[in-house]
Formats: C-alpha cells, structure tokens, sequence
C-alpha cells in the first residue's frame, strides 16, 4: 500500500505477479493526480500506446536509456507539480472565502472581508470607496446577497451616468404632469427597491439638493415624487460608492457635510489591484477557468505564465 502520494510512477507493464494495465487502473483510480511512465518491451508498443489512452503519462520501451527516462520523469514532475498547484488555488478560490464574488487572500483584501462581515446582518447605510475598477459593485451585491435582504430587489444606479436633470425623477419618481415627458406616473428606483438595497454609484455627482433629499430619505425614510405631494415610505437599505475622495468634496462646497458625517462611519475602502499584487494568480485562475467552461476548451496557465 503507499502511505503517501508519489508525482510520478514509472510501471514495467510486464511484471511477474500482475498485469501493468490492471495496475495502471488501479493507480488512476486511487491516485489520479499521480503521472504514470510506462516501461515496455519493444513487443508491447502497441498496448503501450493503447495505455496512453487509459490515463498513463508516456511510454520508454526496453533496453531503457537512462538519460531519456530522466527526462520523461522531470517532465511528469514539473506536470504534475504545475497541476497540484493549479488545485491549490482552486481550492483556495472555492472553498477558503464566503463571498465567492470576489476573489482575494492578499493582506490588502482582509480588512474589505473583515468590514463587509460586520455589515452583514445590519441594515446601517455603507460607503464603499475606491479607485475606479476596484470592484465597488461587487462588494455592494456581495453584502446584499449575503445578507437578510438577499431574496429582496438589488438596484443599482450610477449617477455619474444621468443627467443631473433626470437624477431626481430616476431616483425619487414623478407624476404625470410634473414636467414635459412625463406621460404618466413613474415610480422612482427608491420605490423599486423597497424593502432591499439600492446602490447609488458615483455619489460624489449627486446634486446638492438631491443630496438633501437624500439625507431625509437615509434619517426618515422618506421623500416626495417629483411633482407630488405624497409622502412615499420606504424600507430601503442604502448603499453608495465614490471613486473620488469625499473629504475633498465637502471642502470644495460640492457635498454636504452633513451627509459625508452620515456615511463616514461605515465605510470600506477596496484598495486597488496593485496593492493586492498577490491576488493576481488567483484572479488569472478564476477568469480563466470560467472562459475555459464558457468556451468548452480547458486550459491551464503554466509555472512561467503565472
């Protein structure tokens, strides 16, 4: 019996007490990540190529040339070392973090972990900030989904990206009538969103004065329709994100001060990926295991690449 798992077994197919086919099986079935060099006589070619086709590594035929077998054999290791390591890390990516959306062990990705777990069964507003790219998003639908508002609606809206002109009517909805367009009443993302979690992306673009109906809608749940009278109730969880530092916002007079002091003490801050220059092979593992699935073409990064 083997007490520990070999890289490589070099198998003479013709062995005295058994069958080499019937061992190879045996080997591939309680040892598959071990590499199998079969050793046959020049008559056995034939089913050696065959056993290449059950799983072994390679063949080298008799007399044996020492200096080819050592070849094969660094190969089969380098293989099957290249493989183990490949399985580490998916392991690690599968089984090692609980939001599985983002991927990272780096010293610089444990304080996000540690933040997002203690907001995770509160419904306290978050500020997510970051350098573009960052993965603001991802943390914001992570701390959704794995929190008790999980089978609620997730909105999210950049409001970098509408102008600020429709912000408020996006945001807060209108009436009919309220101004030229408005056809009909429209319900407002906050409404949309009632009893989940909206994420407004590029808070720093908001507004001042959206920035106050804000700060009503985060003390009071609360706000008016854009040419409505009627105060709307929302259960909403609010989560925001910027890409630019609010301090220096608040400084400029472009965000209210009031609101920054409201946010800032339930911020995470995702450090780029230079920072986490340790999560990078993971990353590269991740994305390319999922196009290998997409695409049906399994692949494998060698040592060098990653």
């Amino acid at each position: 019996a083997m007490y520990h798992r070999p890289d490589v077994v070099t198998l003479d197919y013709s062995l005295p007490d058994t069958d080499g086919a019937v061992l190879l099986q045996k080997l591939r079935k309680e040892y598959p990540d071990t590499y199998v060099i079969i050793v046959s006589g020049q008559e056995d070619v034939a089913t050696a190529v065959d056993l290449l086709k059950e799983g072994a590594f390679d063949y080298i035929t008799k007399p044996l040339n020492f200096e080819k077998l050592k070849v094969l054999i660094a190969k089969a290791v380098k293989q099957s070392r290249l493989v183990a390591e490949n399985l580490y890390l998916r392991q690690q990516l599968r089984g090692k973090y609980k939001f599985d959306n983002i991927i990272g062990n780096s010293p610089a990705i444990q304080p996000v972990f540690s933040r997002m777990e203690k907001m995770l069964h509160t419904d306290s507003t978050v500020l997510i900030l970051g350098e573009s790219g960052t993965g603001k998003e991802l943390v914001a639908r992570a701390i959704h989904f794995n929190g008790t508002r999980r089978e609620k609606p997730f909105i999210d809206i950049n409001c970098g990206a509408i102008p600020a002109d429709l912000l408020e009517s996006e945001l807060f909805g209108h009436v009919r009538g309220s101004f030229t367009g408005a056809i009909a009443d429209k319900p407002g993302k906050f409404e949309v969103a009632n009893k989940g979690t909206i994420f407004l992306d590029e808070i720093g673009t908001m507004p001042l004065h959206l920035q106050m109906k804000l700060l009503r809608v985060l003390q009071e749940r609360k706000f008016e329709a854009v040419g409505s009278d009627d105060t709307i109730e929302v259960d909403v969880r609010v989560i925001v994100a910027s890409n630019q530092p609010l301090e220096r916002l608040v400084e400029d007079g472009r965000f209210r001060q009031d609101l920054f002091y409201r946010l800032k003490g339930t911020q995470i801050e995702v450090p780029p990926l230079r920072h986490r220059r340790s999560d990078i092979s993971r990353l590269a593992i991740h994305f390319l295991e999922e196009f290998s699935r997409r695409y049906r073409k399994p692949r494998q990064f060698t040592t060098e690449a990653l």
